[in-house]
């Protein structure tokens, strides 16, 4: 009884050694609760090991700067660190970062505030039973939130592949905006709450924090619309390749009596010649058939990618020319950022169909595979040429063009660009190389 009472006692009286004590494990429980909110509302796909490790990343940050880093630095070091671990451990892009961290704040503390008018704020900063009760109460709220938001299906759908830079920055600067308005109002209404009706402080925070979410909700639903326009996009490129397909299965099939007949008179004339260049022939035909099989966004299971290979396709069959594809990568494990590499294969594959539809002969062959051995993805891609004397050198060289035509475009950029953007990231390596039929640029990216 004495040991219970000597509890008690300490609980109930001012002890603000015991309230730090006591704030480590509240501070794990906060991260855990937070770690929960953000990742269901913005739709985060995660493992329970990505938890587990921005979990403990984070607590071990916080809990440091709190016993050892004076206020308000140890609040500033917490605030740079969250949207860097969420970045870096669930390997989403910077807006749902920033997110991550804003959304549960807000949440807090307006949870916090209308729990504060039923508790005595000296008592929760200074005596551990009014701050424990306190911190589980309002854990034990947001991790309801959590079940309601997760029960009703509630998410911002934001993608993770936003490749317009300038909507991607008004997003941001609008996001802030709103943020530090809600702040400013909370830190105002904070001051003067002895002085204002409690209705009117209420009123006002709730306003602007609907106001808030309102815009959250219709970003969600603008880059929903934008996610299933490409999709609709993808699914019309589809349906033009299966087309094309089913065509050309329906002349094989059409044409299958024909065939064999024509190969059974070279066989019955012992014409080996003839029917060599025929079976030639005949596969050329079925190479066509089996490269629109392989434009199969299943295969190809980026849909950015897909949507790139598919329109390059259609536009270099438009012109006459082959492509051949050999596809051996699963393009989800690709180790670049998709607006990157979208920009460089859309380069490379305009430069080799532009060479290509020069020649005589038309042909283009893109492979896409894994280099275990040293560690790296391959992005070949081969086509036929004209200029023998293109400079392999100085190709990257900005202004510098093997084009002899002056057709008023801005010839001599493209591969200029496609050298920013490798400098810019240090896994990305492109070789080029050249023989007497075929022109090759072979894009690495390290693991």
């Amino acid at each position: 009884m004495e040991l219970l009472q000597t509890i008690w006692t300490a609980l109930t009286i001012e002890n603000v050694m015991l309230i730090k004590i006591l704030s480590i494990p509240m501070t794990i429980i906060e991260i855990i609760v937070t770690t929960l909110l953000f990742t269901s509302i913005l739709n985060i796909k995660s493992s329970i090991k990505q938890k587990f490790i921005y979990t403990l990343t984070f607590s071990i940050v916080a809990i440091i700067s709190m016993l050892f880093i004076p206020t308000p630095f140890n609040t500033f070091i917490n605030v740079i660190a969250c949207p860097i671990l969420v970045y870096s451990i669930f390997k989403t892009n910077i807006l749902k970062a920033i997110l991550a961290e804003i959304i549960p704040y807000i949440t807090f503390f307006i949870v916090s505030y209308i729990l504060m008018t039923a508790f005595p704020s000296n008592a929760i900063l200074n005596i551990p039973i009014y701050k424990l009760c306190f911190s589980l109460i309002m854990y034990l709220l947001i991790y309801l939130i959590y079940l309601i938001s997760k029960n009703i299906n509630f998410s911002l759908l934001l993608n993770n592949n936003l490749t317009n830079k300038k909507k991607y920055s008004n997003i941001l600067v609008c996001l802030l905006i709103g943020t530090t308005t809600i702040f400013i109002q909370a830190y105002i209404l904070g001051i003067y709450k002895d002085v204002l009706p409690l209705t009117l402080t209420f009123s006002s925070l709730s306003a602007l924090l609907i106001y808030f979410l309102f815009s959250l909700y219709s970003l969600s639903r603008t880059n929903k619309l934008e996610i299933t326009t490409e999709n609709l996009e993808e699914e019309r490129l589809y349906n033009k390749t299966l087309t094309i397909l089913y065509d050309n299965i329906r002349g094989f099939k059409h044409d299958f009596n024909n065939i064999v007949q024509a190969i059974g008179g070279y066989i019955s004339t012992n014409n080996m010649e003839g029917l060599k260049d025929y079976y030639s022939d005949l596969m050329d035909d079925c190479k066509k058939v089996n490269n629109l099989a392989l434009l199969n966004p299943e295969l190809i299971n980026n849909p950015a990618v897909y949507s790139l290979l598919t329109s390059k396709y259609h536009k270099a069959t438009d012109l006459g020319i082959t492509i051949n594809f050999e596809i051996f990568l699963d393009l989800k494990t690709l180790n670049i950022k998709t607006y990157d590499l979208t920009r460089i294969l859309g380069i490379l594959l305009d430069n080799a169909i532009e060479a290509c539809s020069k020649c005589n002969e038309k042909n283009i062959c893109i492979t896409i595979r894994k280099d275990n051995k040293s560690n790296r993805q391959l992005f070949i891609i081969e086509n036929t040429y004209s200029n023998k004397n293109v400079d392999t050198d100085r190709i990257f060289e900005k202004g510098y063009t093997s084009k002899i035509e002056d057709d008023g475009k801005n010839h001599g950029l493209g591969l200029w660009e496609v050298r920013q953007i490798l400098n810019k990231n240090n896994n990305l390596n492109l070789f080029t190389t050249k023989s007497n039929r075929l022109f090759k640029q072979q894009l690495e990216i390290y693991f």
